[in-house]
């Protein structure tokens, strides 16, 4: 939104990973002058607009910024393609791609994941759109940052009737606001967004509650503390809900519906491993189109600790709990996928039982690519092969 502005704005809290160093790279490309005023701070001046870039935009497995910029290149006077690496080629986008032609522009995606194709015109048409958010709420968001950029009323009808993930779009809209843009939500399945663009502004970013839970669940693992310079009271995220949930361990409720905190649904997986009770986690078909199946690789994971420990029905996991497994050595090879929520949230097994290896642990440099060394530093031992 500071690049879609026109002026200039700065940015503090900035996470430093893969996916914003691809975003970084990407507004870059489209004529976006980005300062980096420091490790967690930037400055970036937008003209209005975007630029046409010289090369496709690249994005290594950043599915927002795929989401995003590719609604968001609907701006450019002329084509633009979109891709990125091995996994995010196989991340569906078809939904968004037939929204964006639903509102005139030329775009396609011939294997309904990226790369993506979008002739851009700088305009498109407003008025009345359908958004189907089944498999992403990112694919609603992406509509409701470019619809700002019109010159007319954008009304947003969520396709199906109702809005699943209705807290990370209160996300978006909270940033459109601070940024200048009018969104309101007149009912469950509407979303009304006025014209007029974004506005320069200097913006504090809250820190991620999503990497933040693996921080929560070491400290109830171990007993420990760890002051990570936030309360979750205070974060708008839907992920900090999970920290009442965390904070209830080892007693952790029979069900879980995580439809509102989906990145966090891997570590309170792997929390309900050791909870006195078996969990069941409901509302998460969204995580099987991540960064891989993780319900698959949840299961995956868990029953390479226990054979039994988890099972699948239908899109629900069943984490069957066994308290008795603390202390223990269970010797567990775990396949990250190449997903850093997998690799980040199984890494915490290991403060409970001795056997635990990482496959891949380098796939943390997505989000969070200090992870070991913070763990390191709170007294964790790692050994890395």
């Amino acid at each position: 939104m500071a690049a879609l502005a026109q002026g200039t704005s700065t940015l503090t809290g900035l996470l430093r990973s893969d996916d914003t160093r691809h975003m970084m790279t990407a507004l870059r490309q489209m004529g976006v002058e980005i300062e980096e005023l420091s490790e967690t701070s930037l400055r970036i001046t937008g003209q209005g607009g975007l630029r046409q870039p010289d090369a496709p935009l690249f994005l290594g497995n950043a599915g927002t910024a795929v989401r995003f910029l590719t609604a968001a290149v609907a701006l450019v006077d002329g084509p633009v393609t979109i891709t990125g690496d091995e996994h995010m080629q196989n991340r569906p986008i078809a939904p968004l791609i037939d929204t964006l032609v639903s509102l005139g522009v030329a775009a396609k995606a011939p294997t309904g994941c990226p790369p993506v194709e979008i002739m851009g015109t700088g305009a498109f048409r407003t008025g009345d759109v359908t958004v189907s958010g089944a498999l992403s709420s990112q694919y609603i968001s992406a509509i409701m940052i470019l619809a700002a950029m019109a010159k007319d009323e954008t009304r947003i009808h969520i396709e199906g009737g109702k809005i699943g993930a209705v807290g990370y779009l209160q996300i978006t809209a909270a940033v459109m606001r601070a940024f200048g843009a009018e969104v309101s939500f007149p009912a469950e399945n509407r979303i009304v967004i006025q014209p007029g663009g974004y506005r320069a502004a200097d913006y504090a970013i809250e820190p991620d509650a999503s990497a933040a839970t693996y921080l929560w669940a070491a400290e109830v693992l171990t007993g420990g503390e760890i002051d990570t310079g936030a309360e979750p009271a205070s974060m708008n995220q839907p992920d900090a809900a999970a920290h009442a949930l965390i904070a209830a361990f080892p007693d952790m409720p029979a069900e879980i519906e995580g439809s509102q905190m989906q990145d966090a649904i891997p570590t309170l997986a792997v929390l309900a491993a050791f909870n006195t009770r078996p969990v069941r986690f409901t509302g998460i078909a969204n995580l099987r189109v991540k960064e891989c199946d993780r319900v698959e690789a949840l299961r995956d994971g868990l029953t390479r600790i226990r054979a039994d420990l988890a099972t699948v029905e239908g899109d629900d996991l069943i984490v069957h709990a066994d308290p008795a497994l603390s202390g223990q050595t269970q010797p567990a090879r775990i396949d990250s996928y190449a997903d850093h929520r997998i690799a980040m949230c199984f890494a915490l097994a290991g403060l409970r039982i001795h056997g635990i290896t990482i496959e891949d642990p380098d796939c943390v440099s997505k989000t969070f690519p200090n992870y070991w060394a913070v763990l390191e530093s709170l007294g964790v031992e790692i050994a890395f092969t």
